[in-house]
């Protein structure tokens, strides 16, 4: 038991030096506190996670004004959680949610992510009960194209988090979107055809996750 209490002290000690390290970032916080001040309505769509989301237009490939990206590259599920408030105030129409893989690059396991995940979740069902919620699966990277030191030899954590993340999603009664079998190639990788850096998307990237989630936009 004791044992289990000082791991248990350990992680929640890393999660927050770790949201303490992103807010210390410049850009982080000019974004961050830009989203305390834009303002979030009923009748928006919400995109919110780390620099996946951060680098998309999603409102132009959409057609749809009323999408708002909330994204901070960087970020973590932490991270998400103590920013959630303004979208909570705004009672948003819908709340698409990708984040974790920048959890793994600290050496957080998949148990952390998917605890850290639905205690998000909970959060907004509670504050805004109204707001329809969509989890989207991580997507694999790809260190042949070129090296992520901090997460080598972790696309198991990918694959990990992900099957807890749909039972999240199931648990909680939300959306589950799969996006990792649209970007993953047949050696568990991040199609190479799709990344410059094999971690973030080029725009052929972007058109595979906007065709993927317009049915859910609509």
């Amino acid at each position: 038991m004791k044992h289990i209490v000082t791991l248990a002290v350990t992680v929640l000690m890393c999660l927050t030096a770790m949201g303490q390290q992103a807010n210390q970032d410049p850009y982080y916080a000019r974004r961050a506190t830009l989203f305390d001040q834009l303002p979030v309505g009923k009748k928006d769509i919400v995109m919110l996670g780390n620099s996946l989301t951060d680098g998309c237009e999603f409102n132009e490939l959409l057609g749809n004004n009323h999408i708002k990206n909330r994204g901070i590259v960087g970020d973590i599920v932490q991270g998400l959680i103590d920013r959630i408030d303004p979208i909570i105030k705004g009672q948003p129409k819908k709340l698409f949610i990708m984040s974790g893989v920048n959890d793994i690059s600290h050496d957080v396991g998949a148990d952390s992510i998917a605890r850290a995940m639905e205690k998000l979740i909970v959060m907004v069902k509670q504050g805004s009960p109204r707001t329809k919620i969509y989890l989207q699966s991580l997507l694999p990277f790809n260190n042949d194209v070129r090296e992520w030191r901090l997460l080598k030899g972790r696309d198991h954590v990918v694959v990990e988090a992900n099957a807890l993340l749909e039972q999240v999603a199931r648990r909680q009664g939300v959306t589950w979107i799969n996006l990792y079998p649209l970007f993953v190639d047949d050696q568990g990788r991040l199609r190479a055809d799709l990344t410059n850096d094999g971690l973030h998307l080029m725009g052929k990237g972007y058109l595979i996750w906007r065709d993927a989630i317009r049915p859910y936009i609509k």
